[in-house]
């Protein structure tokens, strides 16, 4: 059975008329904004609902994970778990062809309506090892972009799930085509420094290799290769998606690592409050210098297959439609040899001319340096995008850094005096290089100072102290390690007052505004959804920490097993007498209800389904604690929990469920007393 949306096919052949995977409301909200507002409102949407699924699944930034691979227009693209489409329209546009599985007929319909104008993606909705045997063994790239975690879902009954999958999804593709595998690390930085397991939303279960059990498994880059190599596959390559492969700015590799002071955009705890056990930026940079940083990664993005050319991607579209920009970092073997070479793609049709100013940018500042001490990175605009030379060396800014380091800041000050001489040649001259930042001029091999970044240049002279004070501002900015330079004595060197400092502070956010034009940053919409971050000397007064740990919270498993992201707290409104009521759809299969996160004591006075009593003794109630008395259990640990197992009940589309329970926090040497004295 085939019902389209648009242009949008959607395959209902193995769809059981039964979504066993939902999310609930937001499903529904999801669903109202596709049909009913168009891609180019998304944005203001986002900004106005403050909401971390609306921007999971509506942001165009998640498109950035798939936007770098060389799909062409020749080609067949299998996307295995499309959920609402996040990436589906990227593949869309690259891709001859994309065929999309997914489990749930209602974000099959989201995906269907956000890109009804799409003719060429068939959404095959059901579960992957029905729908599997029908697919053909000809896709240039099968893509799971978190969806691999989920393997023991896909396969069942399997003593080897994620190695039976990755087998089986090797069948459907091309002799020399590639399998793309974009999950988290389950020791990534992130997760050490206080944020909580995606998945799971609880602290350090990745860490700890899940001891609570679940579905959900993600793995180190060593694991995810020996799996791959386990099903022969000996053509790997590892890339490295930060922040992480959801919201991906950059993407590195084993052939371009981070370098030390790139990686500080860390705060992205959208879902969740986090602690912050330390600064990740500055664990980062020791990372890097120890040649550690795979190993912690926040993701992983997995390439099955031929090696691919783009070895570093960078994406500015986080910015105004005309300013969208990637910019990639690419090996081409020749027969001869290997070439290097930059490029800068218009990410809109608005920025393709941005891109051609580039190109004007680097015509005129050659005139303008034609002769001095700098040299302007060459520039060759080809029909999609502008080229550069890539030249081997060190940036400006590295070398300041290892000044600092070193407490040498007689030689910080010859290099920012040798830094003014060579910025201010014919500064009276109506073109500028506005961002000539330290990380931007790049000392060559052979001691050349090249400008390698000239995106902002503008037909006007701008005074060289005030590009000075952006660049020593800027530089202070990303690192507090640098906190050790003297502002002030910069400040009078450059014979600016503290008027005028205030005066060039304000540019600055002028032009960060110019940039993004009207719409929210990143950070500025991780502040407007309003998750909490805890430093550690905050930790004594975590007050809404505390009030969580006393809180019942309900687990719903929808045919995945319980996760974090399926469950919700019962706030006090809804709880009289200490009981409460639920509505339960027909589609849960079970319930855990966790009375606390706590050592404590549970009276189970009453359990009513559809008005059938329950008691503790029936098979489909379960808990992990000691029953000590008539309906009384002692919990030993700071995770308790009632299972109700919901299979041998009779259903109804929705159900009732009533709960009446005392709950009595204890402390844990009571618990351990109550042990050792035997009365559990």
């Amino acid at each position: 059975m085939i019902e389209e949306i648009g242009k949008i096919k959607l395959n209902l052949e193995h769809y059981s008329g039964e979504d066993q995977y939902c999310d609930g409301d937001i499903e529904d909200e999801l669903l109202d904004i596709t049909r009913n507002y168009s891609q180019v409102e998304y944005p203001r949407i986002i900004e106005e609902r403050k909401n971390w699924p609306v921007l999971y699944h509506l942001s165009e930034l998640r498109e950035n994970i798939v936007d770098w691979l060389p799909i062409t227009k020749d080609m067949k693209v299998l996307e295995v778990g499309s959920g609402c489409g996040a990436i589906t329209g990227a593949l869309s546009r690259k891709a001859k062809e994309v065929t999309c599985i997914e489990l749930s007929k209602k974000r099959s319909l989201i995906n269907a309506y956000r890109h009804m104008d799409c003719d060429n993606v068939t959404i095959h909705v059901g579960n992957f090892q029905d729908i599997e045997p029908d697919l053909p063994c000809d896709y240039d790239y099968i893509c799971l972009i978190g969806v691999f975690e989920y393997g023991q879902a896909y396969i069942a009954s399997s003593d080897n799930p994620y190695e039976d999958y990755l087998n089986i999804l090797g069948r459907h593709k091309k002799t020399d085509g590639h399998i793309v595998i974009a999950i988290e690390n389950k020791l990534g930085l992130k997760y050490w420094a206080g944020c909580k397991e995606d998945h799971l939303g609880t602290w350090f279960s990745s860490l700890e290799s899940y001891p609570d059990g679940g579905v959900v498994r993600t793995f180190t880059r060593d694991t995810l290769m020996k799996i791959a190599g386990n099903c022969g596959f000996s053509e790997i390559s590892m890339y490295y998606p930060y922040p992480d492969y959801k919201f991906m700015t950059s993407l590195y590799s084993d052939d371009r690592l981070p370098k030390a002071g790139e990686l500080s955009s860390n705060l992205r705890n959208f879902d969740k409050e986090r602690l912050l056990l330390f600064d990740e930026k500055l664990v980062f940079d020791t990372l890097i210098a120890e040649g550690q940083f795979p190993l912690f990664s926040n993701s992983y993005m997995m390439v099955l297959g031929p090696e691919i050319d783009v070895k570093y991607a960078k994406y500015s579209n986080d910015r105004a439609n005309e300013y969208k920009i990637k910019t990639t970092l690419n090996h081409c073997k020749t027969a001869e040899k290997a070439i290097k070479k930059i490029e800068k793609h218009a990410l809109s049709k608005e920025s393709q001319e941005h891109i051609a100013q580039i190109n004007k940018g680097y015509e005129k500042l050659s005139e303008r340096f034609a002769g001095s001490k700098l040299k302007i990175n060459k520039c060759t605009l080809q029909s999609a995008y502008a080229e550069f030379e890539y030249i081997e060396g060190r940036t400006l800014e590295e070398y300041l850094d290892e000044c600092l380091e070193k407490d040498d800041l007689d030689k910080f000050h010859l290099l920012f005096d040798e830094y003014l001489e060579r910025i201010s040649y014919n500064e009276e001259l109506p073109i500028t290089d506005y961002d000539l930042i330290f990380s931007n001029i790049l000392i060559s091999l052979d001691g050349a100072w090249n400008i390698i970044d000239y995106e902002w240049t503008f037909d006007k002279q701008v005074d060289t102290r005030e590009l000075a004070f952006r660049a020593v501002y800027c530089y202070l900015l990303e690192n507090e390690k640098r906190n050790k330079l003297n502002l002030d004595l910069i400040l009078q060197k450059l014979g600016i007052t503290e008027e005028n400092a205030a005066f060039y502070r304000q540019q600055e956010m002028r032009f960060q505004k110019y940039v993004t034009g009207k719409r929210m940053s990143m950070p500025e919409i991780r502040d407007a959804i309003g998750q909490p971050v805890y430093s550690i000397a905050e930790l004594p007064m975590l007050t809404p920490i505390e009030k969580q740990k006393g809180m019942i919270q309900i687990y719903e498993d929808m045919g995945s097993g319980f996760s974090e992201e399926h469950s919700f707290f019962m706030e006090d409104d809804r709880i009289e007498n200490e009981e409460f009521k639920l509505v339960v759809e027909e589609g849960v299969r079970a319930l855990r209800i966790d009375p606390c996160s706590d050592y404590c004591m549970v009276m189970i006075r009453e359990i009513k389904w559809n008005e059938t009593a329950l008691t503790p003794k029936s098979k489909c109630i379960t808990t992990n604690g000691f029953r000590i008395g008539d309906g009384v259990y002692a919990f030993d640990t700071e995770d308790p929990n009632i299972t109700l197992q919901l299979s041998s009940l009779g259903k109804k589309r929705e159900n009732i469920l009533k709960v009446s329970i005392q709950v009595t926090r204890v402390p844990e040497e009571t618990i351990k007393h109550m042990q050792k004295r035997g009365l559990f």
